[in-house]
């Protein structure tokens, strides 16, 4: 009994030193590494549902997160800000799935990236990366290889790539059934497409920057301009900013407000400035809905000035 007991206990440690055949393959994923999906799906139907089971199907022991599946429907630019809002906040190795796809079915191309914050995402090459380009840089790139990354028996499947193409091969990478450099052919991180927006500058005692978001739920305006670009003009809690929010160019409100480290800092119903939760310099009405009363809204279009008042 003896002896097969120390047998068994030998066969347990060297399977655990032996490296699984996943994880020996070329830039393999961590294997159980977690699976963020992100989409422009809803959830009045059971397209996020279809995703998982495909995931699930690769491996039933993964860890599936949804990022949010409330992008408005073709809208790239909210699905860009999302993936730059929350990435940071995920552990290196996650795989993030972000399906925004207006133009799913088409010649624009089914990618992989990997950035250098060890983070993977698998999404069409129509913009969406811009913004995790931005904070975290992509460092290679690959075109997926459907012929091998692609659900089987989905090939006349011509509008659903979330679930046949991308949830597909960021289950397989997750999983670590492969290894980025099996996702597809290398393709050149510079011909990838981004979307062209403001960034956030400094021009001598002025700020400019984009609205590259709301705070949906409360209508807070977040600009895109850092905590250190304010810091530049020795702003201090008190002082007062005057805000010029445009659209395509056109002026649409203009507001001067104190800035302070939060919402209850004035009374109700009153402006302030502050830095959000990103770090970014934004503006409220305390208990109240600015972008709702002021009629404002986010994307590429959206532009503001600041100044000391």
């Amino acid at each position: 009994m003896l002896r097969k007991w120390l047998s068994f206990a030998l066969l347990t440690l060297l399977l655990a030193a032996t490296p699984s055949a996943a994880q020996d393959k070329p830039g393999a994923v961590k294997v159980g590494a977690p699976l963020v999906l992100m989409t422009d799906f809803g959830l009045r139907d059971g397209a996020v549902s279809e995703v998982k089971g495909v995931a699930y199907g690769v491996s039933p022991t993964l860890l599936i997160s949804d990022l949010t599946h409330e992008i408005p429907a073709g809208d790239v630019w909210a699905g860009a800000y999302r993936l730059y809002q929350v990435a940071p906040y995920w552990p290196k190795g996650t795989v993030f799935v972000a399906v925004v796809d207006p133009g799913v079915g088409t010649s624009r191309l089914s990618i992989g990236v990997r950035t250098r914050a060890g983070h993977v995402f698998i999404l069409p090459d129509n913009g969406l990366i811009t913004l995790i380009d931005e904070v975290e840089g992509v460092t290679e790139a690959r075109r997926i290889d459907e012929r091998v990354n692609r659900l089987p028996g989905s090939e006349k499947s011509n509008t659903f790539y979330g679930r046949d193409v991308f949830g597909y091969t960021g289950a397989r990478l997750a999983a670590g059934v492969i290894g980025f450099a099996q996702v597809g052919p290398e393709i050149p991180v510079a011909k990838l497409v981004r979307l062209p927006h403001q960034k956030a500058v400094r021009e001598g005692a002025v700020l400019k920057g984009g609205i590259p978001a709301l705070d949906i739920q409360y209508g807070n305006v977040w600009t895109d301009i850092p905590a250190a670009l304010v810091d530049e003009l020795a702003v201090k809690p008190g002082d007062r900013l005057k805000f010029e929010f445009f659209h395509d160019g056109k002026l649409v409100n203009r507001v001067t407000a104190p800035f302070a480290a939060s919402f209850g800092f004035v009374p109700e119903g009153q402006p302030v400035a502050y830095i959000n939760s990103l770090l970014n310099l934004s503006v409220a009405l305390n208990l109240g809905n600015y972008a709702a009363v002021h009629h404002i809204d986010s994307g590429a279009g959206w532009t503001v000035r600041v100044v000391r008042d």
